[in-house]
């Protein structure tokens, strides 16, 4: 595991200044014809969780390029809530784009990170070759009926309990976090019983003023900016070849990524069996394998 200092220096980083001055972090690993830019989730996560795709796909020939959004651990992190905003980030990402001269790329985005794609696809299209959605849906609305559905299966003690939390605010509460933990995220978000270094870094190094502005406390209490957010109905405006990605045991509904696929025009869905949210590490190869098929068959012509 590097240090964050070793991390800023690595091989392969470049550094973006976007136009409101602040810099963002990027690295470059493996090579190849194809690029492929990477857009963590959170809001607010890092790039940290997804560093098993240089071992899936850089011995496949794809350029994996990491990207730690404005706010994340890599990149800089400006106290100003005003920043947090999804057209901003949108921005950001052409920004990084071009700063990077990618041209007919794909673009891969986990989670938030695929909130973000999807945006991004919706207006710059054009620059892309390929797009992978992993693990996210086509609205705010359909993300909370789903997760809490899987929450209503619950034990009626658990569920009261949880509540009991959420009125009262105390959500940091270490018996609410202890039952969000065997409850929710054991579950649906990491099957694994001991969770992979990267991710709980990833997690350490959550940037909460980004979390809390965009989504909210926490999944059952989502009162960020993106609450009101529906692409459902402009998802067939995507047209570039689509990998529609995530685990049958996701927090994402399996039915939503269905239709998702079925909207977009031009798509492919893959289940992860045993995979959950985070399905690149509780079903790594059914996930390695879904990615290079992917790249492979748009590469062919094939999709």
């Amino acid at each position: 595991m590097m240090t964050k200092q070793e991390k800023l220096k690595a091989p392969g980083v470049q550094w973006v200044t976007l136009d409101n001055g602040y810099k963002v972090w990027t690295q470059k690993v493996g090579s190849g014809p194809v690029k492929l830019l990477t857009l963590h989730g959170g809001p607010g996560f890092s790039h940290e969780y997804l560093e098993c795709l240089e071992e899936f796909l850089a011995p496949e020939g794809v350029e994996v390029i990491f990207y730690d959004q404005l706010g994340s651990w890599c990149s800089d992190q400006p106290d100003d809530e005003s920043l947090w905003r999804l057209e901003r980030f949108v921005e950001e990402i052409e920004q990084v784009r071009s700063a990077l001269d990618l041209e007919d790329f794909y673009l891969y985005g986990h989670s938030g990170g695929g909130l973000w794609a999807i945006e991004y696809a919706l207006k710059y299209q054009r620059h892309l070759k390929g797009l992978i959605l992993g693990g996210i849906t086509g609205s705010i609305q359909s993300y909370m009926a789903h997760i809490n559905h899987l929450r209503d299966q619950l034990p009626q003690e658990v569920i009261d309990k949880m509540k009991q939390y959420e009125a009262l605010g105390d959500l940091e509460n270490e018996e609410y976090q202890s039952l969000l933990m065997e409850h929710l995220y054991r579950k649906y978000s990491c099957r694994l019983p001991e969770w992979p270094e990267p991710l709980r870094r990833t997690f350490a190094h959550l940037n909460h003023q980004v979390y809390n502005t965009m989504q909210g406390n926490n999944e059952f209490v989502f009162t960020g900016n993106l609450l009101g957010w529906d692409r459902w109905n402009d998802l067939a405006e995507i047209r570039v070849a689509t990998l529609v990605l995530a685990g049958r045991y996701d927090t994402m509904s399996p039915d939503d990524q269905r239709q998702m696929a079925s909207i977009l025009p031009h798509s492919r869905l893959i289940l992860c069996d045993n995979g959950s949210h985070w399905s690149m590490w509780d079903d790594p190869e059914n996930y390695r394998q879904a990615l290079v098929g992917f790249f492979r068959d748009v590469e062919s012509g094939r999709i």
